[in-house]
């Protein structure tokens, strides 16, 4: 912590090849803490998911630190291909939601465009030896030769980590899968798509429920889609999703089976005077984030973050502009489609900090409380231990000061979508490009 109380960020790790080759199968599409924050899980457009563990080290050592080591890596998602649409199914994973953990083994969900996972991670340190109708190499043994029984025994060995895939939740979306999310019972979880939003049990694969649809009877009539949907962290009853009109609806499942009618509608009115040919497209909503208290609610469009109270739906009771400076260069974000980039936000464990990525590798960071905003960076130049991250500021002008970087200079091909926090501490993963940065707390 700096002397004014801000938190100063300095460099802790960085996973994945620094090389500037890099292929598209590496490029991580999703991060995500579990409860804990004992492990962290991304995914990759190449289907794959990683699964880092905090290093037990790092958490007594003076000071700490925020190190993760690789805990398990597997194939999560294969590409597959849609015959009866001729379409091909990309394995890029979508999402990732851990569930709370029950027992020794830790679960998670993944999803892909068409088909939801539940993978069980769980360590394996002990063999049995001495089986009576098989060898120890596992061939099995003629009954008529066995003479004698004996006890089996377990024996140590070396640590391994086995993933595997205990149920499989498929055919059940037409459209691509935008957003998976847990309830807070741990029993069911909500799957959301393009125009419709279904419920699942975590037991039962070849049933769901639809619970939101919006496809209108003729599809010309089409007006808005779904862009994310989550669950309430302590309500199982109520979840949020919000659309490409730059709306949120909160929807309560006890008033009826099918929720197509909301209880409370989050929108904020245009105004008027600053409407342009963008409007519409920089309203889109492309994340949604409740607080962890369950009173406040995130929505990140394009230019901005707004923060919400739940009790109140006319207008956000906080408003961060995230790049204001690219609102003159709209055109040419719309020509080269980074403007219909998907960004996504999260919360800090206390609430009291939220965080979102930008372009040219900037992630923001905004303290609702002292109403302070940083933007820095993550590169590779500043990929060594403890080095303390310099706020970066972006110039529209000629006059350019020293530290300073021209809004001509920024790298769009370089952009910060995914972005995750530690639920207990000052530690943050930043996924960019191939490579997961971590950074933590000048302590």
């Amino acid at each position: 912590m700096a002397g004014n109380g801000e938190i100063q960020w300095c460099f802790s790790q960085v996973k994945g090849t620094l090389e500037d080759d890099v292929t598209e199968a590496d490029l991580i599409s999703c991060v995500e803490f579990n409860h804990d924050g004992e492990l962290l899980a991304t995914g990759d457009k190449g289907g794959r998911v990683v699964i880092f563990q905090r290093d037990p080290m790092s958490k007594t050592c003076i000071p700490r630190r925020g190190d993760y080591t690789v805990y398990s890596t597997f194939q999560s998602h294969e590409p597959e291909f849609d015959y009866l649409k001729s379409l091909e199914i990309e394995e890029k994973i979508n999402k990732i939601r851990w569930l709370r953990r029950k027992n020794q083994a830790h679960f998670l969900l993944s999803t892909n465009d068409k088909t939801i996972k539940l993978w069980k991670v769980s360590e394996k340190d002990k063999k049995i030896e001495g089986y009576n109708t098989k060898e120890d190499s596992g061939i099995m043994r003629d009954p008529m030769n066995i003479t004698s029984l004996r006890v089996p025994v377990l024996k140590s060995m070396e640590l391994m980590v086995e993933a595997s895939p205990r149920r499989v939740f498929a055919n059940a979306h037409t459209y691509h899968i935008n957003s998976i999310s847990v309830n807070s019972d741990q029993e069911t979880y909500l799957s959301a798509d393009d125009l419709r939003i279904n419920l699942w049990n975590l037991e039962i694969t070849d049933q769901s429920f639809n619970i939101v649809d919006i496809k209108p009877t003729n599809m010309e009539e089409l007006t808005e889609v779904i862009t994310a949907a989550e669950f309430h962290p302590l309500e199982c009853n109520l979840f949020v999703y919000s659309s490409s009109k730059g709306t949120i609806r909160l929807c309560d499942m006890r008033s009826s089976a099918l929720c197509d009618k909301h209880a409370k509608l989050f929108e904020e009115q245009d105004d008027p005077t600053t409407r342009s040919f963008f409007s519409e497209i920089i309203s889109s909503i492309s994340d949604v984030k409740i607080s962890n208290s369950g009173r406040y609610m995130m929505s990140r469009d394009y230019m901005t973050i707004k923060v919400w109270d739940l009790h109140m739906e006319t207008k956000p009771i906080e408003t961060y502009p995230v790049h204001e400076y690219l609102r003159p260069k709209l055109c040419s974000l719309y020509e080269n489609d980074c403007i219909f980039d998907k960004f996504e936000c999260c919360w800090s464990g206390t609430d009291q900090y939220i965080m979102t990525g930008a372009y040219n590798n900037f992630f923001r960071m905004f303290d609702r409380a002292a109403k302070r905003d940083v933007t820095l960076e993550a590169s590779k130049e500043i990929a060594k231990p403890k080095t303390v991250l310099k706020p970066r500021k972006v110039c529209i002008g000629n006059k350019r000061k020293k530290d300073e970087i021209s809004v001509d200079c920024l790298d769009f091909n370089k952009k910060i979508l995914h972005t995750a926090w530690h639920p207990n501490e000052n530690i943050v993963a930043v996924a960019a490009t191939n490579n997961l940065y971590l950074f933590q707390d000048k302590l």
